[in-house]
């Protein structure tokens, strides 16, 4: 029977290693075959470089090793003693003694002993895989947030496209005759496009305190000298006296504003990569590669199903659970603690023989003693006695307050990865309906701005209705970028509640 229990635990042991090591390896390897944009590849240089995670591997393999220590029995004692001047015995002269003892615990300790460190094996193992599953998060987390600012920034860039665009078709415009012109009246509209852009550096130095839209209904600018607007240098298209003016400054806070925005976004990339970095112990300025575009990873929730899937595979349940059976074997061990201990040893005495001259009895006559110079071996046998039980009945009550305090933990953890689990449906349902819903806005924004656009360019629209139309088009550009890495982090987060590394 013993037999039977001591390969079973070390078929056990071997599981454990044999686990461990595939979960890292499998986490080592989900980047090798994974494109260089992927979040599976960076999720496997994670696995490969982490300090925080390999400190965790370490710690399960050191507890692992832990089992093997524990129910060892103590090391015999062995005991040596030299007379220096012989002893004189009747028998002979006593030259040294040899004592060995062996102590052996309670029936049971030893098992008791095992068990408790098990236990506490599973515990660091179930950290182990804690580790996994947030690192996992924290990748992902900083991967989408990266792949929201790359489009962020995308998107802005294209916003200051179409604003250059749309200040060259304005000074176009102003530089348009409606009828006939002169030597003087050409030189009008070069002299109104040198004034612009000298009062558009002034505007534009103080537009980041301003909303875009602030002053689009009339020119910030004073009216030119009546000298300047000679009927041959208007603008065409019936505009009013200094209406081109007004639209190129217009135009040009626009660009400082979104100039602003990409300074921004570049500076808060370069915070991100940093971080994103350090979860890959690379140095902080390190490339990386990210794609065009992220699409919403699919969730099938299965109602039913994953609140089981929780109480089954979630590590702080399964490490709580451990460490409630851990009290449990510790409590056990400590009560056999107070039992005695039995050694067994040998005590050897090594007499030298004594001269004829000494071997003599009491009356003085010479005797010949079959014992003389014959060395002496002597089982011993030693019992431990714990009489002082107050500190064994206090180890006992102490582990079974902690073992129940264990299982309220695990109650609590369980309750609230319930409400956790709740309010992540919530969310989720709620950045599916956002991603459904700006990205029809965004089609339908769009549209908007192009007729914007072409109204402007034709001379039936205003500039403040392009830049609306341009201004509503990004934000909802921007709102679906966010909407789609907000459902993929709530994705990310449910699989870590389900200690599952899927996307279905």
């Amino acid at each position: 029977m013993k037999t039977f229990v001591y390969r079973h635990i070390c078929r056990w042991k071997l599981a454990k290693r044999l686990a461990m090591l595939f979960v890292t390896a499998m986490l080592f390897g989900s980047g090798i075959w994974a494109q260089s944009d992927s979040l599976e590849y960076y999720l496997g240089l994670g696995a490969q470089s982490n300090p925080g995670l390999q400190a965790a591997f370490a710690e399960a393999q050191a507890a692992l090793q832990r089992t093997l220590q524990a129910g060892a029995l103590e090391d015999p004692k062995l005991e040596m003693g030299f007379f220096l001047p012989n002893m004189m015995l009747v028998e002979g002269r006593q030259a040294a003694e040899f004592k060995l003892m062996q102590m052996f615990p309670w029936f049971g300790l030893r098992g008791a002993a095992r068990t408790e460190a098990q236990h506490s094996a599973r515990m660091s193992y179930e950290l182990f895989r804690a580790a996994c599953d947030d690192l996992r998060l924290a990748i992902s987390t900083g991967w989408f947030g990266l792949c929201r600012l790359k489009a962020n920034l995308r998107y802005n860039t294209e916003q200051r496209d179409l604003l250059l665009r749309l200040e060259a078709l304005a000074l176009r415009r102003m530089e348009a005759p409606a009828g006939g012109s002169g030597g003087g009246s050409a030189m009008a509209p070069r002299a109104m496009e040198g004034a612009s852009t000298a009062g558009a550096m002034g505007a534009a130095s103080a537009s980041g305190a301003m909303g875009g839209m602030n002053g689009m209904g009339g020119s910030s600018v004073a009216t030119p000298p009546q000298k300047m607007q000679t009927t041959s240098a208007m603008p065409s298209m019936d505009e009013p006296a200094g209406a081109g003016m007004s639209n190129v400054l217009n135009i040009r806070m626009e660009l400082a504003e979104t100039n602003f925005a990409i300074e921004s976004i570049e500076s808060e990339i370069a915070a991100e990569m940093a971080a994103f970095n350090a979860l890959l112990n690379r140095p902080p300025n390190s490339e990386i590669a990210l794609p065009d575009s992220i699409s919403p990873n699919l969730f099938l929730w299965n109602e039913a199903e994953m609140p089981a899937i929780i109480q089954r595979q979630n590590p702080m349940l399964a490490m709580l659970n451990e460490e409630a059976e851990m009290y449990r074997a510790k409590e056990r061990m400590d009560k056999l603690m107070g039992m005695p201990m039995l050694g067994v040893g040998l005590q050897y005495m090594l007499i030298n023989r004594l001269p004829a001259a000494n071997n003599m009895d009491m009356e003085g006559s010479a005797t010949d003693n079959s014992m003389n110079g014959k060395d002496m071996l002597m089982p011993m046998i030693s019992v431990s006695i714990p009489i002082y039980r107050g500190k064994y009945k206090a180890k006992t009550l102490e582990d079974r307050y902690m073992r129940q305090a264990a299982i309220a933990r695990l109650e609590e953890t369980a309750n609230l990865l319930s409400a956790e689990l709740s309010r992540l449906k919530h969310k989720l349902a709620d950045a599916s309906r956002r991603i459904n819903l700006y990205q029809q806005q965004s089609s339908l924004a769009a549209t908007a701005c192009k007729l914007a656009e072409q109204n402007f360019a034709s001379g039936n629209g205003s500039l403040a209705e392009t830049i609306q139309a341009q201004r509503r088009l990004l934000d909802y550009k921007l709102k679906a970028v966010e909407a789609i890495a907000d459902h993929n982090i709530i994705v990310a987060n449910i699989n870590k509640l389900l200690s599952s590394d899927e996307t279905e």
